[in-house]
């Protein structure tokens, strides 16, 4: 844990993001109490630079971890997003899964409609799978699946 905090790549898990949110939080505070006792301006902007390399340093590694760009991090809210989100199992572009868990079949995670696999979705049930939820089948009340709302 707490690896290279200010770079940039990697990934790491929901519990150092949050660790690291709250140590920016406590060190905020105490920038704030030190600047308004020497009243510069000077200083506190100084003493916010590393801070906030921290704290975005911290997020763009957060959303590698689920697999986006750290850019993400700009939209509004997406911390909240990061938080609560489950990283990528495996490896992804940005690299291994700072967990551990690798991806025992990758092929869970691609959806693919040859008929001559069949569904290979990462979802195995309800109308999302063909072949429990026939398409175009006609039903008791005269309609197609899928014609109700055409």
């Amino acid at each position: 844990m707490f690896k290279n905090p200010f770079s940039f790549e990697g990934r790491i898990r929901r519990t150092e993001f949050g660790i690291s949110f709250i140590i920016a939080l406590i060190a905020a505070v105490i920038i704030k109490e030190i600047g308004f006792s020497s009243e510069s301006a000077a200083i506190i902007f100084i003493a916010y630079i590393p801070l906030y390399w921290f704290l975005w340093a911290q997020g763009a590694k957060r959303c590698h971890d689920v697999g986006n760009s750290g850019w993400w991090q700009l939209i509004p809210f997406y911390y909240f997003w990061l938080v609560f989100q489950d990283g990528l199992h495996g490896t992804n572009q940005y690299g291994e899964n700072p967990k551990g868990i690798q991806n025992s079949n990758p092929q869970n995670f691609t959806q693919t409609t040859n008929p001559q696999i069949g569904y290979q979705g990462g979802y195995s049930g309800g109308h999302n799978d063909p072949n429990t939820y026939p398409v175009n089948q006609q039903n008791e009340d005269g309609y197609k699946d899928g014609e109700l709302y055409k």
